[in-house]
């Protein structure tokens, strides 16, 4: 590629409004996009240690660790993924708790401090780590702890305002609301009434839903970072131009790379201040209320919840073998 045709293609147009992450573990894929930073997750993890290249380094923490039980072996093999992705990119990278503590805020802590001092005991500095935790009211509790002890929060599985309120008030470093699993469910929803000219581009509901985060955390002076996640393709990405991060898959970021279109912003802090808006009530009870009246929002933390749960499981049956 040359260099003017980089200069112009849609990834390195975005770059410079938006930090762009990698949405992987497949760590040799992601060198040839040049992220800051990088996410993975249960299911991504799962996914690269399946891959036959990524074997010895399976191999390698197993022997490391003779007799270790799976669930413990699960956190040396995220943190040795995590390891080899922080040789490539000059940021940070998130690393999640096990989902099966979801709602546990006391052992999320535990399992949380037990990942950075991994990280750590290697010589790497907490401040390149994001702990990622369930959207719950115990997770969002969690990274409250957490952040009060140096150790900084990625909350995933967002799919609502009050979630994202909840985690700005917890002083949370990041939040991740998942951009494609909202337009799904709403799909799914719509069914034959979904049309993609009407509920696509700006009127995406994930892409809104987004929005809407955006403009309460600017409108309020909150500081937790907001990084636009789970896209089911570039023009979701491109509706967040200007948003503080956006973490996305290599197949997306190939698809960003050899766009030509211009990118422009298209969310700026300038224009959320203006905007009339009233503060969450963000008592317990409140956020369980009102996250059960989101039916979207609930049904989706719980499916993600399940679904890290079975990939963790997958993963510790793969180590015993």
């Amino acid at each position: 590629m040359n260099s003017t045709s980089k200069a112009h293609n849609q990834l390195e147009q975005l770059k410079k409004l938006t930090t762009v992450v990698a949405d992987t573990g497949d760590f040799e894929r992601m060198q040839e996009f040049q992220p800051q930073d990088a996410t993975t997750n249960p299911s991504l993890i799962l996914k690269a240690a399946q891959q036959s290249n990524y074997q010895s380094l399976v191999q390698s923490v197993k022997n490391a660790h003779p007799g270790m039980n799976p669930t413990d072996l699960v956190d040396y093999i995220l943190v040795a993924f995590g390891l080899e992705i922080l040789k490539i990119i000059p940021g940070r990278v998130s690393t999640e708790v096990d989902a099966r503590l979801s709602f546990d805020t006391k052992a999320t802590v535990t399992k949380a401090k037990h990942l950075i001092s991994l990280y750590e005991s290697q010589g790497i500095d907490r401040k390149r780590i994001l702990i990622k935790l369930a959207g719950t009211w115990e997770g969002i509790a969690a990274a409250k702890d957490l952040e009060a002890d140096g150790i900084h929060c990625n909350i995933t599985l967002l799919f609502s305002l009050i979630q994202a309120a909840a985690c700005g008030a917890a002083n949370a470093r990041l939040i991740s609301p998942f951009v494609g699993r909202i337009t799904d469910w709403n799909k799914a929803k719509l069914g034959a009434n979904w049309n993609d000219a009407s509920h696509g581009g700006a009127n995406d509901p994930g892409v809104t839903s987004v929005k809407k985060i955006f403009t309460y955390y600017k409108h309020f002076g909150i500081s937790t970072e907001i990084m636009g996640a789970s896209f089911r393709n570039t023009s979701q990405i491109l509706e967040l131009a200007g948003c503080d991060l956006l973490t996305i898959s290599p197949e997306l970021l190939a698809e960003l790379q050899s766009g030509t279109g211009t990118v422009s912003k298209k969310l700026d802090v300038s224009n959320t201040h203006s905007e009339t808006i009233v503060p969450l009530k963000l008592d317990e009870s409140s956020f369980r209320l009102q996250l059960n009246n989101d039916a979207m929002a609930t049904e989706k933390l719980a499916e993600g919840i399940r679904n890290f749960c079975i990939d963790t499981e997958k993963l510790e049956a793969l180590l015993t073998k």
